[in-house]
């Protein structure tokens, strides 16, 4: 691996009852989770700030709880993807960045703006969000992955579009929104959705062979084959950085399935 970048693997979140006792050891001090979820895993993708503001003081608090090399990546507030027009999301943009993100330094990932299931591909409207973010915030590199959920994305215009803006495209593993694999950002940005219960890591074996397999592929440069591609141009190949998230599905397996890929990964 010390010939392409990090491959980052984690979780959405620290902060999850189920996983008292079946990830944190039993009576593990609440206050310390995030310690130790940062001593099992490489990333984390933190959803609380799609929901609220933070303080710069608590992504200050984040970042010292972590070690050297560990990453967050933060989904944007919803009151930037969640609207009608969102070429008119400026402000709340710009009230996102600007709430002390800038505070977790070295620790700052990629942001994440999810959109709903329901919102559909408008060629200028979403040209228009893609031109309003930013590519720094004091003096910061910003990067930022996009994850659309409707079927009408799935076009090449699209993935040109997110390209030429040097956004990455999500991609899901999902039983319930179609996937786009195609690589346009200078990372990859990874969510495995369909852990089941019944696995003790959330994936079988194979799967997360395969998946440890093409995660080294992203981090090389690839668009690995088996995957769901949309544009007949490929990118420039060169070494991405890669993020691998298990995230929804199974929660209770995620730590698992993402302690087992790590694990694959080390090999």
């Amino acid at each position: 691996m010390s010939d392409t970048p990090a491959i980052r693997v984690g979780i959405g979140g620290w902060t999850y009852e189920p996983w008292r006792g079946t990830f944190f050891p039993e009576k593990w001090p609440h206050k310390r989770e995030l310690e130790y979820a940062a001593q099992h895993l490489t990333a984390i993708e933190v959803n609380g700030t799609y929901y609220s503001s933070q303080k710069p003081a608590t992504f200050a608090s984040w970042a010292k709880a972590v070690p050297d090399g560990f990453v967050f990546t933060l989904k944007a507030s919803r009151y930037c993807t969640n609207r009608k027009v969102l070429a008119e999301a400026g402000e709340s943009i710009a009230k996102f960045v600007g709430q002390g993100i800038v505070e977790l330094g070295d620790r700052l990932g990629p942001i994440l703006w999810q959109f709903m299931a329901t919102k559909r591909f408008d060629a200028e409207d979403f040209g228009a969000f893609l031109a309003l973010l930013p590519t720094s915030h004091a003096g910061v590199a910003l990067r930022h992955a996009v994850q659309v959920r409707h079927e009408s994305f799935a076009v090449p215009e699209f993935v040109a579009m997110a390209r030429e803006a040097g956004v990455a495209l999500v991609y899901a593993d999902s039983a319930d929104y179609p996937a786009i694999a195609d690589v346009t950002g200078d990372f990859v940005y990874a969510r495995l959705e369909n852990a089941v219960e019944d696995e003790p890591a959330g994936y079988a074996a194979d799967a997360l062979d395969r998946w440890a397999d093409v995660s080294r592929r992203w981090a090389k440069g690839e668009q690995p084959d088996g995957l769901p591609y949309v544009s007949p141009d490929a990118p420039a190949t060169r070494p991405r950085e890669t993020f691998v998230f298990f995230i929804n599905g199974a929660k209770v397996r995620a730590p698992h399935g993402a302690m087992a890929l790590i694990e694959r990964l080390a090999r």
